[in-house]
């Protein structure tokens, strides 16, 4: 009986990502600050738990699994802070779901000045895959700056652009347009998930970026969702997402 039990353990983060509390790196955070105990004591990073005997709380609430999952495609407007709440105040994307049935959380960030697709889940292992570099999801933005690409700016950002924490991997730049007023707009793709990073690949090779919108994470589009609005995957859409991130 003991031993049927332990197999059923799992890692305490995982638990809370899949019952909706946070992603599993955001619940190592939150177990880190001390907010979670596992039967009234306060859990330590790599404890496990079997949902069907331990008490698991956060801030002294009580989680449990959500039976239904959902995917969300989201079109975050500019201006809008990507966490639960924000000090000082401004607009963040749980905003946009205060009544929305389930608890949700976001896959990733886009930063303040950026908008476009986000992806929002109470799917812990969605989550997980989307958001690991194991699984090389590819994210593509649009971006416009203020002058003309050259040819080596091309090349830097095709192979690879050198930042203070190291070079990044080889992206694709393609589509590729001059406006009348000498902007530039051109998509990039990349795999990785660092904090501004189009935003820092493109001021390294001297270009400011006055527009940056993500269009596409992986297989998802972002399609014809205007900005603000939010839809969510049918069930086939995430029998799709699921298998590409196998």
């Amino acid at each position: 009986m003991q031993a049927e039990q332990d197999n059923k353990k799992i890692r305490l983060q995982k638990f809370m990502a899949e019952a909706g509390i946070a992603s599993r790196r955001k619940s190592e955070e939150y177990i880190n600050e001390g907010r979670v105990k596992v039967n009234g004591k306060i859990a330590l990073i790599g404890a496990t738990v079997d949902p069907d005997f331990d008490l698991v709380e956060f801030d002294g609430v009580k989680v449990q699994l959500q039976e239904e999952k959902v995917v969300i495609l989201f079109n975050k407007p500019r201006g809008v802070i990507c966490t639960n709440d924000d000090p000082e105040g401004r607009e963040t994307v749980m905003d946009y779901f205060k009544n929305y049935p389930l608890r949700l959380y976001n896959v990733g960030r886009l930063d303040y000045d950026s908008e476009g697709l986000l992806v929002m889940t109470n799917d812990g292992n969605i989550a997980y895959k989307m958001m690991h570099p194991k699984f090389v999801v590819d994210k593509t933005y649009y971006v416009i700056c203020e002058r003309a690409l050259s040819e080596d700016d091309i090349k830097t950002l095709t192979n690879g652009v050198e930042l203070e924490d190291g070079m990044t991997a080889p992206s694709v730049v393609e589509d590729i347009r001059k406006t009348r007023t000498g902007k530039t707009s051109f998509f990039i793709t990349i795999h990785e998930g660092r904090n501004r990073q189009v935003r820092r690949m493109m001021e390294k090779i001297g270009h400011e970026v006055l527009q940056l919108r993500r269009v596409k994470i992986g297989i998802l589009s972002l399609g014809t969702l205007e900005v603000g609005q939010w839809r969510t995957l049918t069930d086939d859409e995430v029998i799709k997402l699921k298998n590409s991130l196998n």
